[in-house]
């Protein structure tokens, strides 16, 4: 498969200290040159009163546009994708995703897309020309999940002035109910359109909607330099099923729901429909022809519904007639348990805020769709995205498995998308001219019919996977089966360091392929993702007592000294930009060698502010400090526009955001390192809800632009849960409470943080506010925190800690029936 650059494909086609006692502590930076030498002071951020919560944090972008959101099974080579508005897009092998696996159904694509009444009568005509989706409707609809669902079930609302609410749900069922063998299972996706609410003044007694039965034709494209996003586009050409589709003649005096097959050329059903009681169903050829008007009556009655049911590939008559047999709602209920979790390790997460419950709630199921059960290979694997990036970036990829997954305890779904790294570690040789015609046995990669671009930096990234788990499980099989994988993964890493045939700095990774644009750097992101997996491999293999781990300490400690001086060089060397006090700092380019692209949003994303959470520089260092208010205040910011900016435009931080792709807000790490507890609560929320879709939980890459998939979800998980949780600040120790949101603190409901896993082993942390005269408030007039706490541990921490959270009247926090006076930091 061809290596397109990310952005030029959107374009052109549409589109932490270290831990680990043999590491050297991370210090700050001396002999720096004189501008450097004060320590940075950043502006204050504006005071929040009050604190940043959910509510008020929605308030903050407009809601985002142009979303889709996946509907599919556990590990099924195929995913219904459900725009915004109601559209289904049923395409098993689109261009943008071409893989190896699903080429034998490239072109076998299907769309319904919903249209309503005009208001003077009929319906608006079928597109003939190409424009952008959301010219429509803004590109907003309405949807959610059913919350008490624990199949994922997705709705639309559709509000209609005729006088009654439409809400259409979709989930996708497989037969059996059972985890995918082959991958390519018969799919279906049951869509029921349901009256939910009649005006009791002004109704109609019926209504008529219509779907356009046609080919896939909205797609995201260019061009993206002129949007806000990236759009999803009407592509009219692509609309024409050329072969026709046939409905049978409908005769039904009674008036009885009937279902009724729509079949194509070849006598498959493309759609069942299982019509209203006092219903109407009739099919007609659009003028654009090979697009198909179906139209759907109902009683303007709650509960009158019509169920459509669709097959991913067009289905054997008798397979779709036993499908529609079953029934919507029995079909429903079978999926049920399929998608109830039972795993013992699985974190709870029960905040006041229902927004974030939901969101860890529903994330892990979206993570485990936009995945894959490999035909070619029999494994597992997550992928990058859902009608976008259908492929595997093992690099930010990696950040589901060890910022999110397994810290909510989805340990066996894990290690169940790993096993494709073992079976291709040494197969492959890396992506930079310095690496020909080596042999690289502990290199560890992307499986190449699997690939979208081939980056240096996957090989630390996948190495962070393994050492994470390791870390978090402590489980026997899998440090067995695992040890020698991460060993030979740590001799790749010396062996590449040690290449000396490239002009860039010697001791570090040397250049190679770490950006969509697959030109040669030796840029940041190789260097910290390289450096983060190497140490977290270290504190594994010091755990275990492994006679390699003093020597690749050694290695890791020489490692950070070479790039701390890297970076000094690059700060004498660097465009400078003036503080409000006219002082003069460093403007870091994103790699220390190699041209490339330089853009201007690379900075932020994969720049030098990655170099905290690698743990190769403190976020105290007055560089760091000045780089990350460089982003908040600097020149960028007078030529950001909070509305209409581009993704690739000059970065800033939005609300502590990367306002290019939300997931790289490296930021975040620096925030809660220092213990800035205003900017951290700021980011969290803002990437709670400007980094996903405020309806449905997706991710999106940018803004407005490419859903479908979990970029931004890791990033969130490991903050909420180090804000209240965290074994990463300093070696052997725990810290509870130490950026608990306000919000979390209720005199109402217990929050609860259950079975967390940590390095430690599992924790759970419970606590409410009780106390003081008005109990009725939720905060204000409790003076007592009530903190219930417990350690499952496989290796128990040298200290717990207990921070007093900033609540105004706390005079009190008894932990495990223990209690201390607030204010002071409590040693358990």
């Amino acid at each position: 498969m061809t290596e397109p650059s990310r952005r030029r494909m959107l374009q052109m086609t549409g589109g932490a200290v270290v831990a680990g006692g043999a590491l050297a502590a991370t210090t700050p930076l001396t002999g720096l040159p004189a501008a450097h030498a004060d320590t940075f002071v950043p502006t204050p951020l504006a005071a929040t009163d009050p604190e940043p919560n959910v509510e008020r944090s929605k308030h903050w972008w407009p809601a985002q546009r142009n979303v889709w959101t996946p509907i599919g099974w556990k590990g099924h080579l195929f995913r219904f994708n459900v725009v915004y508005n109601g559209a289904l897009i049923c395409d098993p092998s689109w261009v943008l995703a071409a893989k190896p696996n699903t080429q034998p159904w490239h072109g076998k694509n299907f769309q319904t897309t919903v249209v309503m009444p005009m208001r003077g009568g009929g319906f608006r005509p079928f597109p003939t020309f190409q424009y952008e989706v959301w010219d429509d409707d803004l590109g907003q609809g309405k949807q959610g999940w059913e919350e008490d669902s624990d199949a994922p079930v997705l709705w639309t609302e559709h509000r209609r002035q005729e006088g009654l609410v439409i809400k259409q749900s979709v989930f996708a069922h497989v037969p059996g109910e059972q985890t995918v063998q082959t991958a390519t299972e018969p799919i279906y996706s049951w869509t029921r359109f349901e009256v939910t609410h009649v005006d009791p003044v002004n109704a109609v007694k019926d209504f008529v909607f219509q779907l356009w039965l046609s080919g896939s034709y909205m797609k995201p494209a260019g061009p993206y330099q002129d949007e806000d996003g990236v759009p999803l586009t009407v592509f009219p050409g692509t609309a024409p099923i050329l072969a026709g589709l046939t409905m049978g003649r409908v005769w039904n005096p009674t008036g009885k729901p009937i279902t009724v097959p729509i079949t194509d050329n070849e006598g498959n059903v493309k759609v069942m429909v299982t019509t209203a009681d006092k219903g109407s169903i009739a099919m007609t050829e659009n003028k654009v022809k090979g697009v198909y008007d179906l139209r759907l009556g109902l009683p303007a009655t709650v509960g009158a519904y019509v169920d459509v049911l669709i097959p991913m590939i067009p289905a054997p008559l008798a397979d779709a007639k036993a499908e529609a047999a079953l029934g919507r709602d029995a079909a429903l209920a079978k999926c049920q348990a399929f998608w109830k979790e039972n795993a013992a390790s699985i974190a709870v997460v029960d905040t006041p805020e229902n927004y974030i419950n939901q969101v860890v709630r529903r994330g892990p199921q979206l993570a485990q769709v936009v995945a894959e059960k490999s035909p070619d290979t029999g494994l597992f694997t997550f992928l990058s995205g859902s009608y976008a990036y259908d492929v595997l970036w093992s690099t930010p990829t990696s950040m589901v498995s060890h910022m999110f997954m397994d810290r909510l305890g989805y340990h066996d779904v894990v290690e169940n998308h790993i096993e494709i790294y073992a079976a291709t570690q040494g197969t492959r040789t890396p992506p930079g001219s310095v690496f020909a015609g080596g042999t690289y046995p502990g290199y560890l990669s992307t499986p190449k019919t699997l690939q979208a671009i081939d980056w240096i930096s996957d090989h630390g990234a996948i190495l962070e996977i393994l050492s994470v788990h390791a870390l978090l499980t402590n489980r026997p099989a899998f440090i067995a089966k695992w040890t020698d994988v991460i060993v030979k993964a740590c001799d790749y890493i010396v062996q590449a360091c040690g290449l000396t045939n490239h002009g860039g700095v010697q001791g570090l990774m040397p250049p190679g392929h770490s950006t969509d644009e697959g030109v040669e750097t030796q840029g940041f992101i190789s260097q910290c993702f390289t450096y983060k997996g190497l140490t977290s491999a270290v504190e594994f293999l010091q755990r275990i007592k492994h006679p390699r781990a003093a020597e690749f300490a050694t290695f890791a400690n020489t490692f950070r000294t070479t790039f701390v001086q890297a970076v000094r060089d690059l700060a004498d060397r660097s465009a400078k930009w003036t503080d409000a006090k006219g002082r003069q700092w460093p403007v870091f380019r994103p790699q220390f060698a190699g041209e490339g692209v330089w853009d201007a949003f690379t900075m932020l994303d994969t720049g030098a502010l990655m170099s905290v959470w690698a743990g190769l520089m403190p976020a105290s260092d007055p560089m760091m400090k000045s780089f990350v208010e460089f982003f908040r205040v600097g020149p960028n910011t007078l030529l950001f526009d909070a509305v209409h900016h581009n993704a690739l435009d000059r970065a800033v931080l939005d609300h502590e955001q990367s306002s290019a792709e939300p997931c790289y807000s490296w930021n975040m790490f620096h925030t809660w390192q220092l213990g800035e507890r205003a900017p951290f609560i700021e980011g969290l929320y803002g990437l709670l809800t400007g980094g996903l879709s405020q309806d449905t939980y997706i991710s999106s890459e940018h803004r407005n632009a490419i859903y479908g998939n979990l970029f931004s979800h890791p990033i969130i998980t490991w903050s909420l849960l180090h804000a209240v949780i965290d074994d990463s600040l300093v070696p052997n120790q725990l810290q509870l409470l130490r950026l608990c949101p306000l919000e979390w603190l209720s005199g109402k409901k217990q929050t609860r943080f259950e079975k967390v896993p940590t390095k430690f082993g599992p924790v759970t942390l419970r606590f409410k506010l009780e106390g003081g005269r008005d109990r009725d408030d939720d905060r204000s007039g409790h003076d007592t925190l009530k903190v219930e706490f417990s350690g499952d541990w496989h290796h128990k921490p040298g200290r717990v800690i207990v921070e007093t959270p900033p609540l105004p009247g706390l005079k009190w926090i008894v932990v495990n029936g223990n209690r201390y006076r607030a204010g002071r930091r409590i040693e358990l």
